[in-house]
């Protein structure tokens, strides 16, 4: 079994954000890459995201949000994810995020932010190397 099966990965597409295009892609590209993907659809609760990732045991949460909610919604779902006892999850953020926001985000625990334009494989050889080995 390659390695890349045992990483789950949770794409979640948090609150009223309706354009889930970018998030089917990643979510197919790390499919066919071998990783295990479960994506939540559209209008999610930060409690939903967290429940799915608990639920399906995810290594890995991605978050897609175009809707400039990132500020609230993310940290929301990275405190609920750590809250239940999923200290070692990686949490990757896409979408257009603008640059004065990286800092705040990544102190609020996001690993690494993708926004448009970053490759597939770019995305791909990131999980590879820091998702956590359970």
């Amino acid at each position: 079994m390659n390695q890349r099966n045992k990483i789950r990965v949770l794409i979640a597409k948090p609150g009223l954000d309706g354009h889930d295009r970018g998030a089917k892609v990643i979510a197919r590209a790390l499919r066919d890459a071998g990783f295990e993907v479960i994506y939540t659809g559209l209008h999610q609760t930060p409690e939903m995201i967290v429940q799915a990732a608990v639920q399906e045991d995810v290594h890995v949460v991605g978050i897609s949000i175009l809707s400039g909610a990132h500020n609230a919604l993310v940290p929301e779902v990275i405190n609920g994810v750590k809250g239940a006892g999923m200290t070692d999850t990686l949490f990757l953020v896409g979408g257009i995020i603008p640059d004065e926001d990286f800092d705040s985000l990544k102190a609020a625990g996001a690993h690494m932010l993708f926004t448009p334009g970053t490759s597939l494989e770019e995305i791909i050889n990131y999980i590879d190397k820091n998702a956590p080995k359970r």
